[in-house]
């Protein structure tokens, strides 16, 4: 009786807590400026309770709250309308429970289902658990945001409330998902404008695959905040005098830079907290005096702060005239503060700022009132999606990389020879720039006039070059552009003109083929074109029949010699051996392609230790990261139910996280000393008499370090090293560092990879 009682008692306040979030929901809904469509947003709220009532989340908690969640993020964060928050409360009714996309139209009409159709088709992530799914689900994710918007951003509404849930999941399942957010969903809420999210994507990602450096960069910033807010009340004193003076409305914020931004910085610049300059950077949000000064203010505050601190001549970025292709509007300048550091300053009006914040996409054609001006570059890069979808792509791995080559570029500005400006993504080749103007002007480029000079194609692009591009009936498109075009809309007009010549080729090929062996009766299968292939040292026989088509290859008695050998009984033989490699190798690349689950003992749901015996016997250290005890790791279960260890950061392995996630295993270290790693590590200093003598004598006869090698190379009193020595784990790596940083002349010492 008393367990009745308190089951009723626990469901009574389950319903009490989820009517309380619900409210506070429609609390934060009425205060936008919206039209109040409170009974709609009711409607779905009701529906959605009722369809997942009794499901729980591996939390404990009742399912129903995520979607409520969701729905407040759509809202308070995004600043989506009513039609997005009933979607969000509604978006996983159909994939979790009995109710279909019809019933949702007939109750909510065709609007609300048509998104809430988008959503459930690119459910359980991006990527699925096998590589041709994962290029599906992404085509569908990209397909249902060209069509609408509203999809990708409760998805990412949607990723948010996971990653900021991923406590309660298994480790290989936190691994898969903050790696697929690091890999995609950060990248698509850049560059949809939703900096704030990107930014604790980004964090969130980060503290779950490398705890230990979160909290440690996480600390230091806590403990240097006194200081960093001395420098700000400093800077911002005469900043603050000088804005009142000029009567303008504003406020001023100091800008902290994110945990994960500092990682990446430390890592790329191998440097430690210490050396990163830029953490402060300051924001002034100012009320225009009108719509129309609203640029003009902008520019009158960069006048009046430069008259009080220097400005750095090279860091003036104008977002303000040019607005980045997300939307993002604010004008930058970097200033010499009274302590001598640099420091940013972003000058923003109201309105930059909140579409800086949430995203001009929550403001653009779907808010509940009108349009804006910002659509056309959202526009631009929504065709070229399109455009990239039509080609098909054979490898899913390359197609995901080939859409995220621009999601996250910066931008540059270049003129057509008629002074039009074109928004390019930073790095962008004379040769992106053609293949931005028209296909057809891509694929018949020579070269091109930068500020009037002749330059090649893979020229890189400043922001302010006048570009003209040159072109040519004859010219075709070249194999070797894959490798410095930068653009995915480049690289996907490329790979698409190279495949269908290929193809053409190697009809002809065959054609010459067939013709070649007609005299001499060998028969054209593929055990021909297996020796053949081998013979001209090809990899595949489309190689070999695309090369003889072009004309590279030139047929002679060379190639028939290779086949005068004895028949018969080993032609037989040869026939059979090479039917059966050829099934074999379908069978491979069918598994490449649709990643099976693991078979064996291995279950991704352990824990691996990694132990000295397990180390030598079971497991394979990545060649591409060259993990070593003590480091973040994860495992892989690769198609020979192999084990392989790789450092959680590897690109190789953020790769892996989100394509197969459901190989992903965690591991723990569980080591004694008792193996040696290889390990490089990289110094830098001020060259001077018997320094070489001073670092060797540090590591071998202090420290007991085998030396396997050591390159110094001096240049203008400036030394830089690396060295490969033994260790057993990243203690010893420290320990290394540390007592290497006390000789008085090296100033920079570093693990760095091979």
């Amino acid at each position: 009786m008393n367990d009745n009682l308190s089951l009723k008692e626990k469901e009574k306040a389950e319903e009490e807590m989820i009517q309380q979030a619900f409210q506070e929901l429609l609390n934060d809904y009425l205060s936008t400026k919206h039209r109040k469509r409170v009974e709609i947003i009711t409607k779905a709220f009701n529906f959605a309770n009722q369809a997942h009532k009794g499901v729980k989340r591996r939390s404990g908690e009742p399912y129903i709250m995520h979607p409520i969640a969701v729905a407040k993020i759509v809202c308070n964060e995004i600043g989506l309308g009513s039609t997005s928050i009933c979607c969000a409360l509604l978006h996983d009714v159909v994939e979790d429970t009995d109710y279909t996309v019809e019933d949702i139209e007939n109750i909510f009409g065709s609007k609300i289902a048509q998104i809430v159709d988008g959503l459930t088709k690119i459910s359980g992530g991006i990527f699925g658990d096998r590589a041709s799914a994962q290029a599906e689900n992404f085509k569908k994710l990209l397909l249902t945001m060209s069509d609408d918007i509203r999809v990708i951003l409760i998805k990412i509404a949607d990723r948010l409330h996971n990653m900021r849930t991923l406590g309660s999941m298994l480790p290989s399942k936190q691994y898969k998902i903050a790696g697929e957010t690091l890999y995609i969903y950060a990248p698509l809420a850049h560059r949809l404008g939703l900096n704030r999210i990107k930014t604790e994507l980004e964090n969130l990602s980060f503290k779950y695959e490398h705890p230990e450096e979160y909290h440690e960069i996480e600390q230091k910033l806590m403990s240097t905040a006194a200081e960093r807010d001395k420098v700000f009340r400093d800077f911002t004193a005469p900043i603050r005098e000088q804005l009142d003076k000029m009567g303008l409305k504003y406020y001023i914020l100091a800008r902290v830079k994110s945990i994960y931004s500092i990682w990446n910085k430390m890592q790329t610049k191998h440097v430690p907290f210490e050396e990163i300059y830029d953490i402060l950077a300051v924001r002034i949000v100012f009320t225009p005096h009108s719509l129309e000064e609203e640029l003009n203010d902008c520019f009158d505050i960069y006048v009046a702060i430069s008259k009080i601190y220097k400005p750095h001549p090279d860091r003036l970025r104008d977002w303000v005239s040019h607005p980045k292709a997300n939307g993002y509007q604010a004008l930058h300048v970097t200033l010499m503060g009274n302590n001598g550091q640099w420091i940013e300053v972003q000058i923003r009006s109201e309105r930059m700022n909140d579409v800086a914040e949430q995203g001009f996409a929550a403001h653009w054609k779907y808010k509940e009132g009108g349009g804006s001006e910002d659509e056309g570059e959202l526009e631009k890069w929504l065709k070229t999606i399109k455009e990239i979808l039509d080609d098909p792509q054979p490898d899913a791995i390359d197609f995901l990389d080939t859409i995220k080559l621009n999601l996250f570029a910066s931008e540059i500005f270049v003129f057509t020879p008629k002074g039009e400006i074109k928004t390019m993504p930073q790095n962008s080749t004379a040769l992106d720039f053609a293949f931005s103007l028209h296909t057809d002007i891509g694929s018949h480029c020579i070269g091109a006039k930068v500020n009037h000079k002749l330059v090649p194609l893979s020229h890189k692009l400043q922001s302010g070059d006048q570009v003209e591009i040159l072109t040519s009936k004859s010219q075709r498109v070249q194999p070797e552009w894959i490798n410095f075009a930068t653009t995915a809309r480049a690289r996907a007009k490329i790979a698409s003109i190279l495949r269908k010549e290929a193809k053409m080729y190697q009809k002809e090929g065959e054609v010459i083929l067939n013709e070649f062996f007609k005299n001499d009766d060998i028969r054209l299968d593929d055990s021909a074109l297996d020796k053949l292939t081998r013979f001209h040292n090809f990899h595949t026989h489309d190689e070999l029949l695309a090369a003889i088509g072009a004309k590279r290859i030139t047929l002679g008695d060379a190639d028939k010699n290779i086949f005068k050998e004895k028949q018969g009984k080993s032609w037989k033989k040869l026939l059979t051996f090479s039917f059966v490699g050829n099934k074999e190798h379908e069978k491979e690349s069918n598994a490449s392609v649709e990643a099976k689950e693991p078979q064996g003992k291995i279950n991704p749901k352990e824990i691996l230790k990694l132990t000295e015996e397990t180390i030598s016997k079971d497991y394979i250290m990545a060649d591409c990261c060259h993990p070593i005890p003590g480091d973040d790791v994860l495992g892989y279960i690769d198609e020979q139910n192999r084990v392989i260890i790789h450092k959680r950061q590897c690109p190789v392995a953020v790769r892996l996280k989100s394509s197969f996630g459901n190989r992903i295993i965690a591991t723990q270290w569980d080591t004694h000393k008792e193996l040696s790693f290889l390990v490089t590590i990289y110094i830098k200093g001020i060259d001077g008499v018997g320094l070489l003598n001073e670092v060797t004598g540090v590591i071998s006869r202090q420290l007991n370090v085998n030396i396997r090698q050591l390159n110094i190379d001096a240049n203008d009193g400036i030394f830089e090293g690396r060295m490969k020595i033994y260790v057993h784990d990243v203690d010893d790596v420290r320990t290394i560092c540390n007592n290497l940083k006390q000789i008085q002349n090296i100033k920079q010492v570093t693990r760095v990879e091979d």
